[in-house]
């Protein structure tokens, strides 16, 4: 069926759409919403609705609908409805304005209608849609979709459809933001001029390269041999690298042990032309993670850490050092892996540092193995959680994207925020704080078929920080990012992504 077809904002067209599907007997979900920018957050709520029923009708605010400061600021009404009836799940879309919302219910008398988890609080200023919808012998959901921290888009589609798909919406992405290639060059092409800080905790990531000899006779244990191994630098050196690979001037200060580990680290710093001072802490090794592998496949992770904070005097001698290098500093990438780097009065310092003299301020929590919380980072220019990151710092277990990231960004006072989506993607959050504004965007992962995921959020965070000191917006700086990204994920181990790599994946874009 044309995409056109679907939608419509005629209430006779509507009542002949219904009229149509109550002759089947099947079941009508009905749900509504304004629907600026469709992302994975919408994609579980529609979801959940359409395996509610048969035939599901989406009932799109038009501008009339919108708050009257914001109306200048969404997509047109034809956008977003095309945008919604773009999706397999949805029968139709009916848009409506001076209708009142009273009224499609009255014409559609769903079997069920879904609204969002947000809304099960305020069900008084619901009532009159919940009285009407059940008085027509129809019920009332509050659910936001079921929250998946993993894909299952492989067990539906084939993986050469898929990057396809992400390739397309990433297209329109940059269409909607009016996001020009050129403007991304002359961003890339700046990077030279940057000079940026980064501080946290460093780590070395060892590879194991084995070859599967089968299954113990003794205990069901996996027996593998052991052909070779590599090191990698991991954590926020790795970001450093990144930062320095991409063409920017860096400066780095962090802690390691007194071991091969740091030297090796040093060593790495040294030949990329990083400002780097590591301070020796003898109490604690450097972070030392091992990995074991048949061919791409991890087979298991062994670690080597302390995760105590630092003392007082290695926290002031990052403080001095900070200090002393930042009256050239463009940005501070505060990197955080909770291994004890990051200590409160660092944190506090690197606030006052960067409010004086004006440098932005970038921030990253790993909690993926240890307990960390990046609501911590506030007036921040940018964090980047991971969904379950955010849904820990704001002890938000239910509601949609859209409202878990607007509650973030408020509470961490922060001007931008990223809630990264592992395979699906990001969604970037511009604040507008005059207005009251937050204007979000998806952003599809543009490698759906990843040889290593290690380190993607340190790509990603590199990519944001620097593109946003070297001029590009939220929204330019998303489009950087994710290719920085994606041309990390496509290499086995932290290995940096280059500004001629960027500049390459720039010239493939142009040319589609």
């Amino acid at each position: 069926m044309n995409i056109n077809e679907k939608i419509s904002s005629d209430v006779a067209v509507l009542k002949s759409w219904i009229e149509k599907y109550k002759k089947t007997g099947k079941k009508i979900v009905l749900c509504q919403g304004h629907f600026n920018v469709v992302h994975p957050g919408h994609l579980r709520f529609l979801e959940f609705a359409k395996n509610q029923g048969d035939f599901l009708i989406v009932a799109l605010q038009g501008k009339e609908k919108l708050e009257q400061k914001n109306r200048d600021k969404f997509f047109s009404e034809e956008e977003r409805a095309r945008g919604v009836a773009f999706l397999e799940g949805v029968e139709r879309v009916f848009i409506f304005n001076e209708v009142p919302f009273q009224e499609i219910i009255k014409i559609v008398q769903p079997d069920i209608y879904v609204r969002g988890e947000e809304f099960a609080e305020k069900t008084n200023e619901n009532r009159e849609e919940i009285e009407l919808v059940e008085k027509f012998g129809g019920k009332v959901m509050f659910r936001s979709g079921d929250i998946r921290y993993a894909s299952s888009d492989f067990l539906d589609h084939d993986i050469i459809d898929i990057d396809q798909q992400h390739q397309e919406q990433f297209k329109i992405t940059l269409e909607k933001q009016n996001i020009s290639i050129d403007r991304l060059k002359k961003c890339n092409d700046s990077f030279k001029n940057v000079h940026m800080l980064v501080i946290g905790d460093t780590i070395v990531d060892q590879y194991i390269a084995c070859d599967a000899l089968g299954m113990s006779a003794e205990a069901p244990v996996l027996v593998v041999r052991e052909l070779e191994n590599k090191e990698y630098v991991g954590g926020a050196a790795v970001v450093v690298r990144h930062l320095a690979a991409l063409g920017a001037k860096c400066s780095f200060v962090s802690v390691t042990g007194s071991d091969e580990p740091g030297k090796l680290v040093m060593k790495a710093l040294k030949k990329d032309n990083i400002q780097a001072n590591l301070v020796v802490d003898s109490e604690r090794p450097t972070t030392f993670k091992i990995r074991y592998m048949v061919g791409h496949q991890k087979l298991l992770r062994v670690t080597r850490l302390q995760d105590h904070y630092i003392n007082e005097k290695i926290e002031n001698e990052i403080i001095g050092f900070i200090e002393a290098v930042s009256d050239n500093i463009d940005g501070i990438v505060v990197s955080d892996f909770v291994y004890g780097v990051i200590t409160p009065k660092v944190l506090e310092s690197i606030s006052k540092i960067a409010e004086k003299k004006n440098i932005k301020l970038f921030g990253d929590v790993q909690s993926s193995s240890q307990i960390g919380n990046v609501a911590k980072f506030e007036k921040f220019d940018l964090i980047t959680p991971t969904e379950r990151e955010s849904r820990i710092a704001m002890d938000d277990k239910y509601n949609g994207l859209e409202l878990l990231g607007a509650n973030l960004i408020k509470k961490t006072d922060s001007r931008n925020l990223v809630i990264t989506l592992a395979d699906k993607g990001f969604i970037a959050f511009q604040y507008n704080q005059k207005e009251d504004f937050i204007k979000s965007q998806h952003f599809p992962a543009l490698c759906v078929n990843p040889v290593d995921v290690l380190g993607a959020g340190d790509a990603l965070l590199a990519g944001f920080s620097l593109s946003m000191c070297a001029g590009a917006d939220l929204m330019e700086a998303a489009a950087l990012a994710a290719g920085v990204a994606s041309i990390e994920v496509s290499k086995i181990g932290n290995t940096p992504v280059t500004h001629e790599e960027i500049k390459r994946w720039l010239g493939g874009l142009e040319g589609n």
